[in-house]
């Protein structure tokens, strides 16, 4: 569906004599942050400027769901927001994202929350303008929601953040049901974008000066399976490889079910595709697997990891969820094997969350919280006693990676990400900026590297 709302004209044409701020709160992923980026892409086709968290007038909520504080963080802003409703100040509040689809999440906003003016299901931006032209010139003094929509919104208005770097989303939803997982719920069902849509937008990206993409998808490796006809994720890997301008894609996440000899082929031999390869494990035993309905064993996830170790300076990411419902420490051991074995470069590791709605919340869980903490932290401590020594094996080497900018904690380096999602920190100019370089790996410091630009 392509994006195309009369409403945005009208409130343009307010904005003139009014100058409305807006000010975007995400929570959750990647992919709810490039939504927010092109959320912030519509209010500004609409005239709206940014603002700040205290002087705003129009507050985005883009929510997640996959973690229990998501919720307390949401509804601890929207109570501070209520005072400045109660002066009647002009102060509109939209609610969007995974989180507006849980029933339990919209009755409490319409019980408790009745000062909050939108609330959208996801994939509903078409309908956002006049949306919020009904609560700010009409004056529409009830909670509007839109359920998910499973269209495919095309040409939204988007406003990237970073000069060099920015996201594409190329595939919408999920259809793979784990256990422990809402998004399927309330993303709905795997939705390609045309491959011509996808290229024609990372090609303006390219000749707007931009070297790196990243695409985005809940599973990236299911891309086309929508299909009629055969295009799949490997094929539009090749396609993006040949626009001039790009020089770094990367992409995110694929499911281990799904990686296939033809991608791996295309990663290998491609010079362009980023050697940082993100493999969520969850968990390192068959039967949790099975549990959590991951659809792949630990022999054959072993197996896809090794496979995938052998294309030269490969590093390999992943998930892990430790205190899945009655995992025991027989099982939890099973995961420190996988771990030992792969030698992760990154683990997002989290303590099992229950999500209402989901299969694995009415699972009985005998494991005490205690325990899953104590988990946690022998996990971590395996990471950081691997992580030294991956890192050393790049001292010496030369890689190609993207100027970013000055480094947050020292005004006088500059910092970029090698091909493997490694930080490096290195003295360079604001000359260097948006350029793509190579540089010498000197020293490794657990979470960073340190480094020099080859001239």
């Amino acid at each position: 569906m392509k994006f195309v709302n009369s409403y945005k004209d009208k409130l343009r044409k307010y904005n003139k004599e009014h100058n409305l701020k807006y000010y975007i709160d995400t929570m959750g992923c990647q992919m709810n942050e490039n939504d927010s980026l092109k959320y912030a892409g519509i209010l500004e086709s609409m005239g709206f400027v940014p603002g700040g968290e205290s002087d705003s007038n129009v507050y985005l909520f883009n929510t997640c769901c996959v973690r229990e504080n998501a919720e307390n963080t949401l509804f601890g802003r929207l109570g501070m927001l209520k005072q400045r409703k109660i002066k009647n100040e002009e102060v509109y509040i939209a609610i969007v994202g995974c989180m507006t689809q849980q029933k339990h999440i919209l009755d409490k906003i319409k019980k408790s929350y009745r000062f909050v003016d939108i609330v959208l299901g996801t994939s509903c931006m078409s309908i956002f303008p006049e949306k919020l032209y009904n609560a700010i010139i009409n004056g529409q003094d009830k909670i509007e929601y839109i359920d998910v929509s499973n269209t495919l919104e095309e040409d939204v208005p988007i406003k990237y953040q970073d000069k060099y770097k920015a996201s594409v989303s190329i595939i919408y939803g999920c259809n793979n049901f784990c256990t422990y997982c809402i998004v399927p719920y309330v993303r709905g069902r795997e939705r390609s974008r045309r491959p011509e849509s996808i290229l024609k937008d990372i090609r303006e990206l390219a000749s707007n000066g931009y070297k790196e993409i990243m695409l985005l998808g809940q599973n990236v490796n299911s891309y086309g399976n929508d299909f009629e006809e055969e295009y799949t994720f490997p094929m539009l890997l090749k396609e993006i490889e040949k626009i001039d301008g790009i020089e770094i894609i990367r992409f995110m996440s694929p499911h281990p079910k799904d990686f296939k000899d033809d991608l791996i082929e295309v990663i290998r031999n491609s010079k362009k595709v980023a050697r940082q390869i993100h493999l969520p494990l969850q968990s390192g035993n068959t039967e949790i697997l099975k549990k959590m309905n991951r659809k792949y064993t630990k022999e054959q996830y072993l197996e896809l990891a090794m496979k995938l170790k052998q294309i030269p300076d490969v590093s390999l990411s992943t998930d892990i969820i430790v205190g899945f419902p009655n995992e025991t420490e027989e099982q939890f051991q099973d995961t420190l094997d996988v771990v030992k074995k792969v030698e992760f470069d990154q683990i997002y590791m989290f303590i099992y969350s229950k999500r209402n709605g989901t299969v694995a919340a009415k699972m009985e869980d005998k494991v005490t919280y205690e325990e899953k903490v104590d988990r946690l932290e022998r996990l971590k401590k395996l990471y950081e006693e691997i992580l030294p020594k991956l890192n050393e094996k790049m001292v010496g080497k030369e890689y190609k990676l993207l100027v970013e900018g000055k480094s947050k904690t020292n005004d006088k380096l500059y910092t970029g990400r090698t091909s493997q999602n490694k930080v490096v920190v290195f003295e360079a100019d604001d000359t260097y900026i948006g350029k793509v370089v190579n540089i010498k790996i000197d020293s490794q410091h657990l979470w960073y590297l340190k480094g020099t630009i080859v001239k």
